[in-house]
């Protein structure tokens, strides 16, 4: 957990299309063979849509867990054309480039605020006091949360978030049906409210948007929305912990960094190829496929290795080097293909002004202890990262 690349580079030269006996899964850990899968309409998110569980060798998912299921599939990640399609262009008539810049302000104050609070208290967890408060605060403020309601964004977000493990215990499944049934349920009344009465956010675009006479059932504006919440917040908080641990470990481009803030853009590129926030994406196999010589049959699964891929020496010119002026950087910690992450510009915005408001108001930070790591493989994080001026 602490250092996979080592592990990525064997597999990368000896074993790049790997059957791990545990997991059942075919690893795939080179640039050019994941690069190729993302795009390939043989491989889905899922499986349920030309398939059962029977036909795929799947036991069929326990009752107690419809809630979660129900929730995580109205959303558009874990779904597939033409559904995927339909929806996907929905929500883009509402989630615009332009609405998304015309948050950067927003960001820019929120930013500064949480990074002159750590500064002025001379440190702290730089996780819990900037990485994770920013992006909560962004999706609630862009969704129309009340303020009141979103200390319960997290944790739901959290819970959720737990399913997407390689098999997680009874405990952790129980705890995600449970913030899935409460998210739902919150979600609902509000997107109602904001159906009777729009106001200026994104849950009344959503509802309010119509394409040829289709708009969004509740149960999509709903997936939608939690989606949003769950792939924005994790993955930008562990981008940003990730990120500020690999700069105190190469304290040469820190100060590099510190020395010219106009590099902030590219060192968002390189931080997030650097140490990945989400290392692997799963896919089934819906027809049979050859990935390097090896034959891989109809009903398989694939774990595609982004983080191994962005690390990959065929691709990326001494790619173990962290270089915060690196161009070209074709990373694909955002994914490739119609599953394209659709708030990649919101993360970006994210990213850029929380490193920079953190420069600006806290230059001299320094690194109390190394951090440890979370202990899951999906989902790349730190525990904590405390820091000192």
């Amino acid at each position: 957990m602490a250092d996979p690349y080592p592990a990525f580079e064997w597999l990368r030269r000896e074993r790049p299309v790997y059957l791990d006996e545990a997991t059942g899964q075919w690893v795939i850990s080179r640039y050019e063979d994941v690069n190729a899968l993302l795009r390939d309409r043989r491989l889905g998110r899922t499986y349920l849509h030309v398939a059962g569980h029977e036909e795929f060798g799947q036991e069929p998912e326990a009752e107690f867990l419809k809630p979660f299921w129900d929730l995580i599939r109205a959303g558009m990640l874990d779904m597939e054309p033409p559904t995927h399609t339909r929806l996907r262009r929905l929500v883009s008539k509402a989630f615009t480039a332009r609405m998304v810049e015309g948050l950067r302000p927003m960001i820019r104050r929120l930013a500064g605020e949480l990074a002159g609070e750590l500064a002025a208290a001379g440190g702290g967890d730089l996780l819990a006091e900037v990485a994770e408060p920013l992006p909560v605060n962004v999706i609630a403020e862009m969704l129309g949360v009340p303020v009141e309601d979103r200390r319960l964004l997290r944790p739901w977000s959290a819970d959720i978030c737990g399913m997407y493990e390689l098999n997680p215990a009874e405990e952790v499944q129980r705890k995600a049906v449970r913030a899935a049934a409460e998210f739902s349920g919150y979600l609902r009344e509000l997107s109602r409210s904001r159906r009777d009465e729009p106001r200026d956010d994104l849950i009344s675009a959503l509802a309010q948007v119509v394409d040829d006479g289709d708009r969004l059932t509740e149960d999509e504006l709903i997936g939608t929305c939690v989606l949003l919440l769950n792939a924005g917040h994790e993955a930008t908080v562990n981008s940003t912990g990730n990120g500020w641990w690999a700069l105190f470990r190469h304290p040469e481009e820190l100060e590099r960094l510190r020395a010219d803030p106009s590099l902030v853009p590219t060192a968002v590129e390189e931080l997030l190829r650097y140490d990945t926030p989400a290392p692997m994406f799963e896919r089934w196999v819906l027809e049979d496929i050859t990935v390097g010589g090896v034959d891989i049959p109809r009903g398989a699964e694939v774990a595609l290795q982004f983080a191994s891929a962005n690390r990959d020496p065929e691709m990326f010119a001494d790619p173990d080097r962290l270089d915060l002026g690196r161009d070209p950087n074709p990373h694909i910690t955002f994914g490739l293909g119609i599953h394209y992450c659709l708030g990649a510009p919101l993360g970006r915005i994210e990213l850029a002004e929380s490193y920079g408001a953190v420069l600006r108001s806290a230059p001299d930070l320094r690194l109390v202890s190394e951090p440890k790591w979370k202990p899951g493989f999906v989902l790349r994080g730190l525990e904590a990262l405390y820091v000192e001026r």
